[in-house]
């Protein structure tokens, strides 16, 4: 490792023997009340360096010192692989990852700027006549008191209705008219059940009575009658007069009740998406969408009620207060002012005021604080907690950032760069992992990982001062940094042909006409908040979807379906070129894998194929192996000891959990008997552990 230089900081933080995932036995010296960059290409070990070694060791070493009991309510990264750490301050990690999965998060609550506003309304807010004072707890759609009793304050009621619930008007019950209700044998249950009451399923569903239609969509009613399978309605009528033997006694569900109901209770994934199909929802008639109670949205500041303010784009909301502040200065000192409240509303006024000024420097202001955080970028929730952090005034923290500029037009670059330097400034070292040049370029220290990625990484190529990277040969880094690494201007190609949407409505975008030039790589750029999401990942794809007939599935959110961010449909038409496309790939920000299991040869189908070469071998052929008998999510050829898992997990209750590699396969994950079958040489745990490079080979 080579160190280039020294500048002026207040010592050192050294690593001894780093091994986390793919660090070759690093040992390294960085700087505190620095700004450093880790540097090097994806997979060459900054983040196992950063985060998986430096700050999971500060973590570990704060956790010492809170009670076995708190500590319980930590998520506790595992201890690093290191042999020592020296001069290593707290930390705080700021890192990429999604939103909370209900939109009762939203930005003003990761900000706190909602916990302000309330107290403000409660404290310095307009009242009406005969209003008692309320806490800031009524003012709040996440807590008892402040919720509309009629939404619990998620603004919107949901239900089932006729259009939801039924597809096609010319089907008959039959023919499944009643698309909400479950398929297979218990759809057909209640098709026999509506037979035994006297409905007639043979007709098209328009042509039923209305009474008969909302009865059998909407009743609370269950009744519980006869059943004779498989019979023609003419032959239950003949059975049910004979008093012939049921089959079995059915017990009838509305589909509506059957829809709510299966919502509600049921513990399966899969059933809970095909139900939320058929529920729809609107605005709350009692609160119009804006989630409190009727007291707290009579209360008023600076002509807003609580809910009309948390619209307000940031920027539009420091200037509300901005002009509030201005005209109490011009009204100090009238009989009729309220003192207290003048009081509260100052001091409340000029914290507000600075954390918004923070949040605009970091390019923020487009936002709102009812903005749900599910909507958010990984890049614009990480700069959330930063402007958090920079309002704090923390004094002697690491800071460790992973990847700030992601997701920033680079005319917005200048304002995170401040946004750090006053971190720094107030006594603190950043450690931030980073691709950007712009930032790379304003560091005061490197630590450069490399030279390439995986096994060929993990080693810290230099460490210094921006300058002195330029000497590192080996150093992919060095070849962009200093302008030898930049690509050869190439010529255009030439559109064949352009797909042309006019009136595109989605978000911010209104009316808008644009065109795509086809078979062409294009990009599409602009300002954070600017709208290129809403054009590319959502009007286009839903408009292109459309035309070819495909269902486009939204983003998966984990927790409570019907709290995720409804984002209304896109307006607009393809006026031109759809004719040349014939098919629509979606590549987005997702995680690829749900569970420990998936890997990159499961996810990317790569495992398929060597599970059934091995089941081709002539040994597994003889002994009636198939290919199921390789997966490691089967019984029959896993490991039974650690169920295929490779490891098994020893609970430690109030310190992390321990993992060992399982004593029986020692981490291969299947059993003896599948371990015996090998195709050229090797058998399919070790095929597991080969890079792709060397399968390929």
């Amino acid at each position: 490792m080579s160190h280039g230089g020294t500048r002026g900081h207040g010592g050192y933080v050294k690593v001894r023997g780093a091994r986390e995932h793919n660090l070759k036995n690093v040992d390294v010296e960085i700087p505190r009340d620095a700004l450093v960059v880790f540097t090097g290409v994806s997979g060459s070990g900054k983040s196992s360096l950063a985060f998986g070694t430096l700050y999971a060791e500060a973590q570990r070493r704060y956790l010492e010192s809170v009670s076995p009991y708190a500590r319980r309510l930590f998520h506790q990264m595992g201890v690093p692989e290191v042999d020592e750490i020296e001069g290593l301050p707290p930390a705080v990690a700021l890192q990429q990852q999604r939103g909370a999965s209900t939109t009762r998060s939203s930005v003003g609550s990761v900000t706190t700027l909602s916990n302000l506003i309330r107290m403000l309304y409660s404290r310095a807010g307009e009242y009406p006549p005969g209003l008692p004072m309320l806490h800031a707890e009524d003012f709040s759609p996440n807590t008892p008191q402040g919720a509309c009793p009629t939404c619990h304050g998620l603004g919107r009621i949901y239900d089932a209705t006729e259009a939801s619930m039924v597809d096609d008007g010319t089907l008959t019950i039959r023919e499944r008219a009643i698309a909400a209700w479950p398929p297979a044998w218990h759809g057909q249950n209640l098709r026999d059940i509506l037979v035994t009451l006297g409905y007639d399923v043979d007709v098209p569903w328009r042509d039923l009575p209305k009474k008969d239609r909302d009865w059998i969509l909407f009743t609370d009613d269950q009744p519980t009658v006869p059943v004779y399978a498989g019979y023609t309605p003419a032959e239950t009528r003949r059975a049910l007069k004979r008093k012939e033997e049921q089959s079995y006694m059915g017990t009838f569900t509305s589909a509506k009740r059957y829809v709510l109901h299966t919502f509600a209770t049921t513990e399966s994934a899969l059933m809970k998406k095909r139900v939320s199909r058929y529920i729809v929802s609107a605005d709350c008639p009692l609160c119009q969408g804006r989630r409190l109670r009727q007291g707290a949205l009579s209360v008023t500041f600076a002509g807003f009620d609580i809910a009309g303010i948390s619209r307000l784009p940031l920027k539009e909301l420091a200037a509300v207060f901005t002009s509030s502040r201005d005209l109490r200065l011009t009204r100090r000192g009238r009989v009729d002012d309220h003192p207290e409240k003048t009081l509260v509303a100052q001091r409340i006024g000029e914290d507000l005021e600075a954390r918004l000024g923070v949040l605009l420097d970091l390019g923020l202001g487009y936002l709102t604080l009812e903005r749900s955080t599910p909507t958010l970028s990984p890049g614009e929730l990480q700069r959330l907690r930063l402007a958090t952090q920079v309002h704090s005034n923390l004094f002697g923290v690491v800071y460790v950032l992973d990847e700030p500029s992601a997701g920033l037009h680079p005319a917005d670059t200048e304002s995170l760069l401040r946004a750090l330097d006053r971190l720094k400034a107030s006594g603190n070292s950043l450690f931030v992992v980073e691709h950007d040049l712009d930032v790379i370029r304003h560091a005061d220290w490197i630590v450069d990982v490399g030279p390439a990625a995986g096994e060929h990484g993990g080693t810290v190529l230099y460490s210094g001062v921006p300058e002195g990277l330029a000497r590192i040969e080996s150093s992919s880094t060095r070849r962009y940094l200093f302008g030898a690494g930049r690509p050869p201007r190439r010529r255009p190609r030439e559109p064949g042909g352009w797909l042309r949407l006019e009136g595109v409505t989605r978000n911010n975008l209104v009316g808008l006409d644009v065109a795509f030039p086809l078979g062409t790589l294009t990009t599409v750029t602009g300002v954070s908040g600017s709208g290129k999401s809403s054009l590319v990942s959502q009007a286009l794809v839903e408009l292109v979807a459309a035309h070819l007939g495909h269902e486009v599935e939204g983003e998966e959110a984990e927790g409570e379906a019907l709290e995720r961010e409804d984002p209304g449909a896109v307006g607009g038409r393809i006026v031109a070129g759809i004719e040349r496309i014939r098919r629509l790939v979606r590549v987005d920000q997702k995680p690829i894998g749900r569970t420990p299991r998936s890997n990159l040869a499961t996810y990317t189908g790569l495992f398929d194929h060597v599970r059934r070469l091995f089941a081709a071998t002539k040994t597994a052929r003889a002994r009636r192996y198939d290919a199921g008998r390789f997966s490691f999510n089967v019984a029959k050829g896993r490991c039974a000891t650690c169920n295929g898992e490779g490891f098994v997990m020893v609970e430690l209750l109030f310190l992390p959990s321990v993992y060992s590699p399982c004593p029986t396969c020692h981490g291969a994950r299947y059993n003896a008997k599948t371990l015996e079958i090998e195709y050229r040489g090797q058998n399919v745990a070790q095929v597991l552990g080969m890079t792709v490079d060397a399968a390929w080979a």
